[in-house]
């Protein structure tokens, strides 16, 4: 199983593809507040369709609540700004990938707190533009996954 840590989502439709994701990866999502839209939304419900209930989903007041759960050093946070290509790392069960809010990303001074190793990027064209926020979360736990052999077990 791998942790999908939302900082502060904005959008529910990426929030509710994100809920479906893990429902079909075995992945346990982390919602850290404010959130940008409440939990029941009409769009989030239609996005993630049935899917709420097939996923593991928690809400925090604060990310410092949410990585209490978390040894600090398996957590990786991703970002446009990052300094290492999200295929270099070498990933476990139980690992953690922290996303930013859909219209600023993660702050400067919290990616500041992540070892550059942990600070992940996903390579892109445009620099003053970035990938949608499931579509990222997506191919993040994918790699993850396929590090792992696909394997069911590893979830």
């Amino acid at each position: 199983m791998f942790h999908i840590i939302l900082y502060e989502p904005e959008i529910p439709p990426n929030t509710g593809n994100i809920i479906r994701l893990c429902a079909n990866t075995g992945s346990q999502l982390h919602l850290i507040e404010p959130l940008g839209f409440i939990l029941e939304d009409k769009h989030l419900k239609r996005a993630g369709l049935d899917y709420r209930a097939l996923a593991q989903v928690s809400v925090y007041p604060d990310l410092a609540s949410c990585l209490q759960l978390f040894t600090f050093s398996r957590v990786f946070a991703l970002s446009a700004k990052g300094k290492t290509l999200y295929t270099t790392q070498r990933f476990q069960k139980g690992d953690a990938f922290l996303f930013g809010p859909e219209t600023r990303g993660l702050p400067a001074a919290l990616l500041s707190t992540f070892p550059a190793e942990n600070c992940l990027k996903l390579p892109q064209i445009t620099f003053d533009r970035s990938l949608n926020l499931a579509n990222t979360t997506a191919i993040m736990i994918y790699e993850a996954w396929r590090q792992l052999h696909f394997e069911i077990s590893a979830l």
